[in-house]
């Protein structure tokens, strides 16, 4: 059976003869290694060139922001329309759009740009605010009076670099500005959707904003701490771990009398989307209970938070603590492990109370930390975030020290440009400095500059290699550049129009001939050894066709001839055989080329079935080769040739070899209705079999006892991989049919609970109503051969019954031979082994912090200086948000909530 097989791909696919032609005409061509280093130093110079240009464009910005604030005299009082600007979040229709006192809004006009994908304006910037702060307050006023000055250099900016993408500061309030200025929301993609867009969210931000922190939040679980007060905290801590980025590590803890970790953590973790998922479940399932000390609570935080023998952000230290108020101190902790005060604390007041606040602000002041107040749910996502400020002093203090362009992981652009990365600067508020710089009095940061580099950009600078291809990592390990990254979008329609990427090189013309001649100069010019390599490939598979395949005479079973280059030539012999080709075109892109070329043997792919009809085989079983040639003992595979071989006539001919004769036993041949006789790949599929019903489905769900012993004896062995990246059906919203148990009015604050974790979960990217389709993680479980042993017999027990096998590996192929006794004649273990891609909840997150992916720490590290002035360490905040604006927004939600189905977030 092996020698028929061998023999028939060898002497049907002309692998030899295609040899002899390379070898005949090797004096036409050369063959040059690939310098791995070269390469990879070629593409990081260019990379680095390109992110060198977008630095400079950010430095600029950040020094152009400190100047002109500096310069800016603060005002209580605007003029009516003094300020002018474009708010982003207008609408469309500008008679819907009322300016606020002392501003006036820009109405753009807005083009169509290919390099943004969407409606831009260059001849201004746009500015977002976010929902819960009043645009006309005095801070904002100021601030859009003062930011406006960066137009100027936004626009300066990309005349020196036309290639410049979105460039945006992001303020410490709340304001960002934005250029070019383009509509924040396209209601004809998203209609009905809520902006709860907030720029020191962003991932950019707070990398920008402060250095890596290793965050412990201790969360008071105490009796006292029950119903609103109890949900306040759970809401706000989730809201903290939103403020981390993958920089980051924290963990949570609660206490009372006693101290535990609310999740399956017991160390600090990297704050990754996983992780910050896991505890929000955990916070969630808290309750409240017995009595509260402080002491034991502290002494845990810093014991987990002092422990250097697991991976941590080694930079700022934070306890954040969460409690309704008490009236013990702890001072002996804080003077057991904090006398250098190296840990900050910041304490959190939650819910309506009659505790004195002042042994908590004592806690806070008293460790370099700042008091905050959260009262209601109102207050929750300003409080939980303006801590940056306060981590911010130290780089402040540091000048120039601190002004070191960083760069983002990568994440998806909230303005639709796909996966980016952003350089950040911080930007410093220097009002006030002296020119003694040791006399430094201002510790505030102003917020944070921002450019994106589009990942396109970047693969435009790393070609697809002719057998390998580029990937990076960023310092985490997260993966920056790799061809299977792919952005999907889900529950987006494709728009009407696809906008094309301009090419500046081009020119039109109206000679078609001249067009021709300078179009094929263009194309040598640009890459001059590919045209020339696809025409060797075209010219030596023709010879192939017309000096063998034509000669041949047609071999039974033989469906069809192909050869697939390296130059990216496909040839499919006979031209019928070709219409019907369903093969992927970009020769690198085929599974079959790839792993022909990975692989010394015949390679055998199973046919696809169609399953609307019977025995209806969209293709027959594919067996491809590489070409193998040496030229100056240099080992070369320019091709892959292979045939596709007629299921039904090989079945036929697959039963016929099994016979033995003279037979010597009650079993002789693979025709007996007692034996199961089949072919697997080497991935476990079933090529062919003695029954119909079985061809081109993993044998693990046609005899999942025998597949599972195969694993156990080692002709097989198995890998389980994810994919984060997946696109899945949304699963059923469960039905609740509960009826009224009693006629319970809510109070205004159970309302505005209600509502504000709609707001917080509506914030999340999964949370999008009506999409036909959401992210999710799936599963796969790839199977391979375990061993270079050539035959496996043994016996399956089951318990009651038994059954023989004898399996046999076919040499020079994927494939192996199995006899064994019917599964019909013994019942056994019929739990089935799923190979398919299926979804996954991933990982168990307990296990994989166990063992954490490599990290590189921050170059630098500020989370200290002895300038700091911390006596600024409580109080309310000093921009709140609009209490008008709050209620509205929150009605709105519950409007959108409770009204029509039909109307879509």
């Amino acid at each position: 059976m092996q020698e028929d097989l061998v023999t028939l791909a060898k002497t049907a696919s002309g692998v030899n003869q295609l040899v002899d032609i390379y070898e005949k005409y090797q004096d036409l061509y050369t063959v040059e290694p690939n310098n791995a280093r070269q390469l990879v130093e070629i593409a990081a110079r260019d990379i680095e060139k390109l992110l060198s240009n977008r630095s400079k464009a950010l430095v600029r910005l950040a020094l152009e922001a400190e100047k002109v604030q500096a310069a800016h005299q603060w005002r209580e009082d605007f003029a009516s329309n003094e300020v002018v600007y474009y708010n982003a979040k207008d609408d469309l229709d500008p008679e819907k759009n009322e300016s606020e006192p002392g501003s006036q809004r820009i109405k753009p006009v807005f083009i169509d740009d290919a390099n943004f994908g969407r409606q831009i304006s260059y001849q201004h910037a746009a500015v977002h605010i976010p929902t819960d702060i009043y645009e006309g307050s005095t801070i904002v006023l100021n601030e859009l009076n003062w930011t406006s000055a960066l137009d100027e250099v936004f626009k300066k900016n990309r005349e020196e670099d036309p290639s410049l993408l979105w460039q945006v500061f992001g303020s410490a309030t709340g304001l960002a500005r934005y250029y070019p200025a383009s509509p924040w929301v396209d209601n004809s993609r998203t209609p009905n959707k809520i902006d709860l867009y907030d720029v020191r969210r962003r991932p950019w931000y707070i990398q920008g904003a402060a250095s890596p922190k290793d965050m412990l939040i201790l969360v008071d679980v105490s009796g006292s701490v029950s119903g609103l007060t109890l949900k306040l905290i759970r809401t706000s801590v989730s809201e903290m771990l939103e403020t981390l980025s993958d920089d980051d590590f924290v963990n949570v803890a609660s206490f009372n009398s006693n101290a535990q970790d609310v999740s399956c953590f017991q160390h600090l973790v990297q704050a990754n989307v996983r992780n910050k998922k896991v505890l929000k479940d955990a916070v969630n399932n808290i309750t409240a209970k017995g009595i509260t000390d402080y002491k034991k609570g502290f002494s845990f935080a810093f014991e987990q938070l002092l422990n250097y023998n697991v991976s941590r952000a080694n930079c700022n230290k934070i306890i954040m603590l969460f409690t309704d108020g008490g009236e013990e101190r702890a001072q002996e902790i804080f003077a057991k492990y904090n006398k250098d005060k190296k840990v900050r604390v910041f304490t959190f007041s939650v819910g309506q109370h009659n505790y004195d606040r002042g042994p908590i602000q004592w806690m806070a002041c008293e460790n370099k930390g700042y008091y905050y107040e959260i009262p209601s749910i109102g207050a929750i996502r300003i409080n939980t975030q303006e801590y940056l400020d306060v981590l911010g002093r130290p780089m402040v203090l540091a000048g120039d020290k601190a002004k070191q362009v960083q760069w983002t992981n990568v994440y998806l652009d909230a303005l639709e440009l796909g996966l980016v990365i952003t350089g950040t600067l911080p930007v410093f508020n220097i009002t006030g400095q002296v020119e003694n710089k040791t006399n430094l009095k201002n510790q505030l940061i102003l917020g944070v500059m921002g450019v994106d580099v589009s990942l396109e950009d970047i693969k435009r600078l790393t070609p697809p290699l002719p057998q390998g291809y580029y990937f990076a990592i960023d310092p985490n390990g997260y993966v920056l550049l790799h061809p299977n990254l792919q952005p999907k979008p889900i529950g987006v329609g494709i728009p009407t129009i696809n906008l094309r990427k301009r090419r500046p090189n081009v020119q039109i013309s109206d000679n078609n001939t001249e067009f021709l001649l300078n179009f094929n100069e263009f194309i040598d010019r640009k890459n001059a050894k590919q045209p020339i390599l696809v025409l060797l490939d075209a010219g030596f598979t023709n010879e192939l066709v017309q000096n063998y395949w034509s000669k041949q005479k047609n071999i039974k079973g033989v469906k069809a001839r192909f050869v697939v280059t390296d130059g990216g030539i496909t040839r499919v012999y006979p031209k019928e055989a070709g219409e019907n080709w369903q093969e992927n075109p970009e020769t690198y892109e085929d599974s079959f080329y790839k792993r022909s070329l990975d692989n010394d043997n015949y390679v055998f792919t199973a046919p696809y079935f169609n399953k609307s009809g019977p025995g209806a085989y969209e293709s027959g079983i594919m067996v491809s080769k590489a070409v193998e040639i040496y030229i100056q003992g240099k080992l070369l595979k320019p091709a892959v040739v292979g045939i596709k071989i007629d299921v039904n006539s090989w079945i036929e001919n697959f039963t016929k070899t099994s016979i033995r004769d003279p037979c010597a036993g009650p079993v002789c041949d693979c025709k007996e209705t007692v034996m199961d006789c089949v072919i697997l790949d080497d991935g476990g599929f079933l090529l062919m079999a003695n029954h119909d019903d079985y061809t081109n489905r993993f044998f693990g769900e046609i005899d999942p006892s025998l597949m599972r012993h195969l694993v156990n004896i080692s002709v097989y062995a198995f890998n389980k991989s994810y994919d984060y990246q997946s696109v899945c059906e949304p699963g059923a919203a469960p039905k609740q049919g509960a009826g009224h148990r009693s006629a319970y009015v809510p109070s205004i604050a159970d309302i505005l609970h209600i509502v504000t974790i709609v707001f917080l979960l509506m914030e999340d990217d999964d949370f999008t109503a009506s999409l036909s389709k959401q992210s999710c993680i799936t599963e796969q479980t790839q199977y391979f051969f375990d061993n270079d042993s050539k035959s496996f017999s043994g016996v399956l027990d089951c318990g009651n019954c038994s059954r023989i096998f004898h399996v046999e590996k076919l040499m020079n192929t994927n494939l192996i031979f199995i006899m064994v006794e019917s599964k019909g004649t013994c019942p056994c273990d019929t739990r089935l082994l799923i190979q398919a891609e299926q979804t996954s909840d991933g990982p168990d997150p307990c296990d994989m912090v166990k063992q954490p992916r490599y990290r590189k720490g921050p170059d630098v590290c500020f989370d200290n200086n002895v300038l700091e002035d911390y006596t600024d360490c409580g109080g309310v905040s000093g921009l709140n948000p609009s209490l008008w604006s709050i209620i509205g927004v929150q009605f709105v939600l519950l409007w959108l909530l409770s009204g029509s189905r039909h109307c879509q977030l």
